[in-house]
């Protein structure tokens, strides 16, 4: 089945689709899981992929909490099969094992996030590189997705960061950071701090996190970078109720059933202001806005934003 609205200029780039709230770490930073929560049907989540085909979704990436919890995980990637661009999946890691991998790889798993924030647990974040780095050689020898390390910057001192990136480096692993938000998905590092820790890692990052036509330049120098966010049209997050909402941090200010959800929301959403965009830090956001037809405010549409971070 081709999809319906697809190539339309509205229609999402990324879809998150959480699987399950539940999550087997709890780290300090993070509101996105639930230990109590059953995981999200899979004859729901089937529902789920077939609307997000339709809608002309170009990439999916199952999240959660943490998505090797849900029971049908493997069934669940089968099922998107030739239905998207890309498929991916966001882990913390500490479930895989090398019979995990071969059957993500049987799944068709296309790409895996795993975060990692320090080197050592601390009481902010557990999702740290030393209780799991005999899995990640497993995963960097056994794996055929791609593999992505994303830390969030903050959560660790700075020296824990550098080792991370060092060791994703020598593993073939792609490297990305974000700064650390609150839960409205504003920043929240001081304006020394996040210049201190861009200037030390920003040679271990993709240059891609360097930017997508130089906005989080402005982010990181100022704290502030007014963007036209498209958060419920080119960017999707689809929650464990199966509401269609901008993003994780803005789920009570708009949700709508995604089997209700129609072309003519996507455009709606995709002009909307939001009001939070200048000082969001969520680059799937961004990312997803940025592209096709990029216009910050108060700027002509083919000027970009050049600030030296030296």
């Amino acid at each position: 089945m081709s999809s319906i609205f697809s190539g339309t200029t509205y229609s999402p780039f990324l879809a998150h689709m959480v699987v399950t709230k539940n999550c087997n770490l709890s780290c300090g930073y993070c509101n996105e899981y639930d230990k109590t929560a059953s995981p999200v049907p899979f004859v729901k989540l089937k529902q789920h992929i077939d609307r997000l085909r339709e809608l002309g979704t170009r990439i999916l990436a199952l999240t959660g909490g943490e998505p090797l919890l849900h029971p049908n995980v493997f069934d669940i990637l089968s099922y998107t099969r030739g239905k998207f661009l890309t498929v991916g999946m966001i882990s913390n890691a500490y479930l895989l094992t090398e019979e995990t991998i071969e059957k993500l790889n049987v799944a068709g798993l296309s790409c895996m996030q795993i975060s990692i924030d320090g080197v050592l647990p601390n009481s902010v974040t557990v999702k740290a590189l030393k209780p799991l780095r005999n899995k990640l050689d497993i995963v960097a020898r056994k794996a055929k997705f791609m593999v992505v390390v994303n830390s969030v910057v903050g959560a660790a001192p700075l020296p824990e960061l550098i080792e991370i990136f060092k060791y994703a480096k020598s593993r073939g692993f792609s490297t990305t950071a974000q700064v650390m938000h609150d839960r409205k998905g504003q920043i929240l590092l001081s304006n020394e701090d996040r210049l201190h820790y861009y200037r030390q890692l920003k040679k271990y990052l993709n240059p891609y996190w360097n930017l997508v036509f130089g906005q989080t330049r402005s982010l990181i120098k100022y704290g502030k970078d007014p963007f036209k966010c498209r958060a419920g049209s080119r960017y999707l997050y689809i929650n464990e109720f199966g509401n269609a909402c901008w993003c994780s941090s803005t789920q009570n200010r708009f949700h709508k059933q995604l089997e209700d959800y129609t072309p003519e929301d996507l455009k709606a959403q995709f002009y909307r202001r939001k009001g939070c965009e200048d000082f969001c830090t969520l680059g799937c956001v961004r990312n997803c806005s940025s592209l096709g037809r990029y216009r910050a405010y108060g700027l002509q549409t083919n000027e970009t934003v050049q600030v030296s971070l030296d």
